[in-house]
């Protein structure tokens, strides 16, 4: 039986930040992982070939449909789905490896197999050559999640798919029907659309990206609708039949009537739920919540002394950040430093084209809370820069405190708003004002200026317009 200061089970981005940040600290680390692979669901099945996919499908996009406009002329040209999915998979490839040079560099142990609790400080792992017992001072469970299955619409990994089969399609699907608009369904959708499938999007609440803001949510949607993809809103699918070696869908739509339609891959993108089977949580007596998550107090302890949990397990966000985050500030606290975590800037981004990202409350939000705000708006229709880019859709949304100026939210839609959003993130955490970025001074022509001008429209400002 091998000691160590902290066992961790599973090794995706909570899991392996913990370990490397407990290994900074001092500390002796066990990591265990069933997958065979370092990186979890984000870097396998999830965030990394996903967003491969999403910029290879742009990069054919952009010639196929843009390139005329920049004066370069390209035969017409071809998608070769295997080539494809082979440099996603190089890059998945490539970022794991990356990983395990992370982990040796850290002495962080690896041990593949199942792992799962026999006591608080005892972890059973069941790999190929037999089974092993690690005990820890601490343990720490950073399982992940798994794709939510419909009861009545089983995957049968390839009519009737999960997000990760439909990263790795033969060829481009004739007709994909998606069921779920959050991002991985509209992120997927997206990828296989851009490729020349018809893509079909059902959603039973009345907007895409439910969690965003209101206006940011319906810029996009009718950005996708521009691109092509068919989003019906309001729907409740009821179940499927494979029939002519595709697949016939049927739901209601938004007034009731029962609809049908037929297609060749349906990707059902409806959610993840906390993987949590055969971790000896019953036998230990560690409590879920109403959820089915593993539950936890303020500092990311179970019930069970000695037994931490973080990331897509417990409640919150299911984002990778956010485990990444969790698991630094877990670390940080066991060796007595004030590990530090603010769930109210942990920004969330749909990979589409223009992207959505947001951090913060909804204007909605606000009023719900009963916040008088003040809204700055600037449109990148107006910005330089994303004129020249040719991607001008979009805008930049902040919501300000009306008596204090504060930053509570900021809504970007529009060429990376991915990586424009955090600006927004660090002037909330510093606890600043929409002034302060108005009073930043702005690269020119840069999309950031974007930013700064909706930062200016708060108080009825903006220089180019708002």
């Amino acid at each position: 039986m091998s000691t160590f200061d902290l066992v961790v089970i599973g090794a995706g981005p909570g899991g392996y930040v913990a370990a490397i940040r407990a290994s900074q600290l001092g500390m002796s680390v066990a990591l265990v992982e069933e997958r065979g692979a370092l990186g979890g669901t984000c870097l396998n099945v999830g965030c990394v070939p996903s967003k491969a996919l999403l910029h290879s499908s742009h990069l054919f996009h952009q010639v196929a449909h843009q390139a005329a406009d920049h004066g370069i002329v390209v035969e017409p040209p071809r998608v070769e789905v295997p080539a494809m999915i082979a440099r996603k998979q190089r890059v998945v490839d490539e970022v794991v490896a990356g990983l395990g040079l992370l982990m040796k560099k850290n002495k962080v142990q690896i041990y593949a197999g199942h792992g799962s609790l026999e006591s608080a400080h005892r972890v059973r792992v069941d790999g190929a050559d037999g089974s092993e017992h690690l005990t820890g001072r601490y343990v720490l469970l950073a399982t992940g999640s798994d794709a939510v299955e419909l009861p009545f619409m089983p995957f049968d990994g390839r009519h009737i798919v999960s997000s990760t089969e439909a990263l790795c399609f033969d060829g481009v699907p004739e007709h994909l029907v998606v069921v779920g608009a959050g991002a991985v369904g509209l992120e997927l959708g997206s990828v296989w659309l851009r490729l020349g499938a018809k893509v079909t999007v059902i959603e039973m609440l009345p907007l895409i990206a439910p969690f965003a803001d209101t206006m940011a949510s319906r810029i996009l949607q009718k950005s996708l609708k521009k691109q092509g993809m068919d989003i019906v809103l309001g729907a409740k699918v009821s179940g499927a039949e494979l029939a002519d070696g595709g697949v016939v869908l049927s739901y209601t739509d938004k007034k009731g009537k029962p609809q049908q339609i037929a297609c060749d891959r349906v990707l059902v993108a409806v959610g993840r739920k906390p993987h949590t089977a055969k971790l000896g949580l019953e036998q230990v007596g560690i409590d879920l919540d109403e959820r089915g998550r593993i539950a936890i107090d303020d500092g990311f302890a179970t019930n069970v002394p000695g037994v931490y949990a973080i990331g897509d397990v417990v409640r919150g966000p299911m984002l990778a950040h956010k485990a990444e985050d969790e698991a630094v500030a877990l670390m940080e606290r066991l060796a007595g430093l004030p590990g530090h975590i603010d769930y109210d800037t942990i920004p969330s981004v749909v990979y589409t084209e223009p992207e959505l990202a947001s951090v913060g409350i909804t204007e909605e939000q606000a009023k719900e809370r009963g916040i008088e705000v003040s809204v700055g708006r600037f449109y990148f229709a107006a910005n330089a820069r994303a004129k020249a880019m040719g991607m001008d859709e979009g805008l930049v949304k902040l919501i300000a405190d009306a008596r204090t100026d504060r930053l509570l939210g900021a809504h970007i839609v529009g060429p990376q708003a991915s990586e424009l959003i955090h600006e927004c993130a660090v002037t909330m955490a510093m606890e600043g004002c929409a002034e302060d970025i108005a009073l930043t001074c702005h690269a020119h022509p840069t999309l950031s200026e974007a930013v700064k001008e909706a930062a200016l429209a708060v108080h009825k400002r903006a220089i180019h317009g708002g």
